[in-house]
């Protein structure tokens, strides 16, 4: 009697704590990401994301005044002043200071420390300072450590770097519009191939259906990666390798079963009536699949759009391979990320930054279609 119309299964409160995991692990990196593109590189370093909003302990490296400024008291040649002040900075609260870069906390505010060679530094926890030394000063200023407690601080300055600094706007502006130039008719010819498809193994009796159908279903697991070689032999040797014709074609074949099955499984799925009425009324078979198929399977469509966008947008392993160029002319966003990986590994605020204006795109088309998603993969599941 557990499995009565109107009454609740008992795992309904695993499905509701599977279905928040998974949101979750969805949303908290994505969230992480965005955060951390508006934050400065040492708050990424200094504190997680989840942190951006209270103030955290970061090291600050700080400069005394430069010894032109050192005055002679009492014999030895003294230099005061406020280190915040010296950097150009806002005064912060002092918790530790140091004088190397192996301790940068060993001393307490207010504690003097003597340096040898008759040099000796005292810090106040408010920044202000005096460096004295038996010898005349010469060059830059005395390097200080400090430990300060900071406010949160979010900043547009990563997104200018990104995509406006003359140093980087040519790289990722032109990855950009390189995945653009990728993704779109990717996704466009196997919708426009896989309809016509779809519409004669649903409608239409020829010999042979059934197993082109089969056919379909078994190209749905095959490796990716076990095509990979021989279809760039094959490009090559017609002339498309190496470029977006090619990267074009190999998406293409790669997404056209999924994109045939789940159109086929849909129009399947659509009122035969309709079908008889129109051919009874003289429409032919293109009249029919131009004017009563394709708007009626725009969810189907959709979906499959849906999926084909995020798969070329993201994708790395098919635009090495037939998409290399030395030049860097036809670099994608995903190879660009990294490059940035390889020459910026330290600077976190320029790649979160990176990530995210990669991941910017997928998200717009992924919330403006989702509507139509589970239509699209639902239908035809059930008569």
């Amino acid at each position: 009697m557990d499995n009565i119309a109107g009454k609740k299964s008992a795992l309904t409160w695993a499905v509701n704590i599977a279905v928040v995991a998974l949101v979750a692990l969805w949303v908290f990196p994505t969230l992480g990401l965005l955060i951390s593109s508006f934050r400065t590189g040492d708050q990424i370093a200094s504190s997680g994301w989840w942190k951006s909003m209270l103030p955290t302990e970061q090291n600050l490296t700080l400069r005394t005044a430069g010894g032109d400024e050192a005055e002679l008291v009492d014999g030895l040649y003294t230099v005061s002043g406020n280190l915040f002040a010296v950097e150009g900075i806002d005064p912060l609260d002092i918790s530790a200071f140091g004088t190397s870069s192996r301790a940068v906390g060993a001393y307490e505010p207010g504690e003097t420390v003597d340096m040898g060679d008759g040099e000796i530094i005292a810090v106040e926890a408010n920044g202000d300072y005096v460096f004295t030394s038996v010898e005349e000063m010469s060059g830059r200023g005395q390097r200080v450590f400090v430990t300060a407690e900071v406010a949160p601080e979010f900043t547009l300055e990563n997104y200018n770097n990104m995509l406006f600094d003359p140093n980087n706007i040519e790289g990722m502006s032109k990855a950009f519009f390189n995945t653009l130039t990728v993704s779109i008719p990717a996704t466009i010819i196997p919708i426009l191939v896989a309809a016509f498809a779809a519409y004669a193994l649903a409608w239409m009796d020829f010999p042979g259906r059934a197993l082109l159908i089969a056919a379909i279903v078994g190209l749905l697991v095959v490796p990716l990666q076990l095509a990979l070689i021989p279809l760039l032999k094959f490009h090559n040797e017609i002339g498309i390798g190496k470029g977006y014709l090619g990267v074009w074609m190999a998406h293409t074949g790669f997404g056209l079963p999924l994109a045939i099955y789940i159109l086929r499984n849909y129009m399947v799925g659509l009122p035969r009536d309709i079908i008889e009425n129109a051919k009874v009324d003289g429409a032919t078979d293109f009249q029919i699949f131009t004017k009563i198929i394709l708007p009626l399977s725009f969810p189907a469509l959709a979906s499959f759009a849906i999926f084909q966008f995020l798969w070329t947008w993201n994708d790395l392993l098919v635009a090495i391979v037939f998409l290399i160029d030395s030049s860097g002319e036809t670099t994608v966003m995903t190879k660009q990320i990294i490059e940035l990986l390889g020459t910026r590994g330290g600077n976190w605020e320029i790649l979160a930054t990176a990530a995210f204006v990669s991941i910017a795109v997928p998200l717009v088309v992924f919330f403006a279609m989702q509507k139509y998603l589970v239509r699209g993969l639902l239908a035809g599941s059930v008569k």
